[in-house]
């Protein structure tokens, strides 16, 4: 099964492509897509848009794992966050591509094996999974890439939530 992982942003959306067959990992691609913060804000998820489409057009994934959002404080981010977000769905959907959301604990849970895990660890133990020299950088690119991991996991299970 081919994953794609989204740690959505309107900054940065960090992805990770990956292959899951049997229980053997194969990192396909990964990185972020990125926004300069002096652009008009449409003009940042127009760009968004289109670097994702190019990413699922040249992947075509099977799945789409990206990260439940929830917010305690800063509305306005939120908000942000949430548009660029829709930019992705929208991206996957017209490919009708599968959409899996998982919350921050599912994917710590899934990855590390204790929910309250930090960020370090799941970082690390992303990369041990799946054979990385080294951590990806940024960190969205690494959490992207752990979410593809934990949908890979949970594939089988009932944990995920589709959105179709």
């Amino acid at each position: 099964m081919r994953i794609i992982g989204i740690d959505p942003g309107y900054a940065i959306v960090g992805f990770g492509v990956i292959e899951y067959e049997r229980r053997i990992f194969d990192v396909i691609d990964y990185g972020a897509v990125t926004t300069d913060a002096g652009t008009d804000f449409n003009t940042r998820l127009l760009e968004i848009y289109n670097d994702i489409c190019v990413i699922l057009d040249r992947y075509k994934p099977e799945a789409m794992a990206i990260e439940r959002l929830y917010f305690t404080s800063n509305q306005k981010t939120a908000i942000a966050v949430a548009e660029a977000r829709g930019i992705v769905l929208l991206a996957a959907r017209q490919r009708n591509i599968d959409i899996y959301e998982y919350t921050p604990l599912q994917v710590k849970s899934s990855v590390t094996g204790y929910g309250k895990a930090v960020k370090k660890q799941v970082q690390e133990l992303t990369r041990n999974i799946l054979k990385l020299p080294e951590i990806p950088k940024p960190d969205d690119t690494a959490d992207a890439l752990a979410i593809a991991v934990c949908h890979a996991h949970t594939s089988r299970s009932h944990l995920p939530t589709i959105m179709n």
